[in-house]
């Protein structure tokens, strides 16, 4: 063939496809040669222009998205409100003393938070694992941060059922004439069991991750149990007027305790500081004793919760789901 017919058929071809004997291959218009590729937006890798970082506010604004449809939500609404209706009503027409019924509500809604922690702890791991086998937790750019996420999500759940089990409960004294405590009282002890609970959602957060479901839940009934001793018992505090969270026995150093602790002495305070309450309550929770337990509860128990958080973050960093 004649270099003149070679040269006919080469101007035949589409300009992108026309080459010279020999020559390496160009680039077209709007395309890179592959040697000098240029990353988009649509790139993948820690540098990549345009990639969105892993925030922690991102996270949590992830876990307000996915806690908008979790059966959660309605547990810890229903668990509220039903504690806050059915003792609001029994103090609100039973014969003893509102302030102590106060005291009492506040022990109580402190000593069951260890089971609730528990129950809440296990059923959210549980989901997430049969959903996605963890993998909005550990498949992600930084384990901590989502953990972390899942920990203040889980808190501020609990603590919004805390302030609404302490709302409902004093509208119901209010309504029915026998409050006598202000709403200082009631919002600070809602603030109490929220601090003391936080420690029991990283130590709780762990079992579940740890061990499964039936273990947090299982843990969080025997810190019910702690709770409850810590106290010197509900029952006993009802029947003889002689309830403080001042004197927490042996029991009230263990973090279990402390919801209950915590929740109470802002109740006591308040009685104390307004001369509210039985004579007995009133010998034995003075105001210097309260402030002072008080005082030293807080103190170690924000000292042990950035321990347990610190300790949550580490150990999950290198977690190992071995449940599957």
């Amino acid at each position: 063939m004649s270099m003149r017919a070679i040269s006919a058929k080469q101007a035949e071809r589409p300009d992108g496809m026309r080459r010279s004997a020999g020559a390496a291959p160009r680039a077209t218009a709007g395309h890179a040669e592959p040697q000098a590729a240029v990353r988009g937006p649509d790139a993948q890798g820690p540098d990549a222009p345009g990639t969105p970082r892993m925030t922690v506010a991102r996270c949590l604004r992830a876990e307000a998205l996915r806690l908008r449809r979790s059966p959660l939500i309605p547990l810890h609404l229903a668990c509220s409100a039903t504690a806050g209706l059915a003792c609001g009503a029994y103090f609100a027409y039973a014969p003893w003393d509102p302030a102590l019924g106060a005291d009492a509500y506040a022990q109580f809604l402190g000593a069951c938070m260890p089971l609730m922690t528990g129950i809440v702890c296990g059923l959210d791991i549980d989901a997430e694992r049969e959903v996605g086998e963890l993998a909005n937790l550990t498949a992600v750019p930084s384990r901590r941060r989502a953990i972390a996420a899942r920990w203040v999500a889980l808190i501020a759940m609990g603590s919004a059922a805390l302030a609404l089990a302490m709302g409902v409960f004093a509208g119901i004294l209010a309504l029915a004439g026998r409050n006598v405590l202000p709403a200082e009282a009631y919002l600070g002890s809602a603030a109490g069991l929220a601090a003391g609970s936080a420690v029991l959602y990283a130590l709780l957060l762990a079992a579940a991750l740890r061990f499964g479901r039936n273990v947090a839940i299982g843990v969080g009934a025997a810190g019910l149990a702690c709770a409850l001793f810590s106290v010197g018992g509900l029952a006993h505090g009802l029947m003889t007027g002689e309830l403080t969270a001042a004197a927490g026995g042996i029991f009230g150093a263990a973090p279990f305790a402390w919801p209950a602790r915590l929740g109470s002495l802002a109740v006591e305070a308040a009685i104390a500081a307004g001369g509210a309450g039985n004579a007995g309550l009133a010998a034995n929770a003075g105001s210097n004793a309260v402030a002072a337990a008080a005082w030293q509860t807080s103190l170690l128990c924000a000292v042990v919760t950035a321990i347990a958080l610190i300790a949550l973050l580490a150990w999950f960093n290198r977690y190992e789901d071995r449940r599957r």
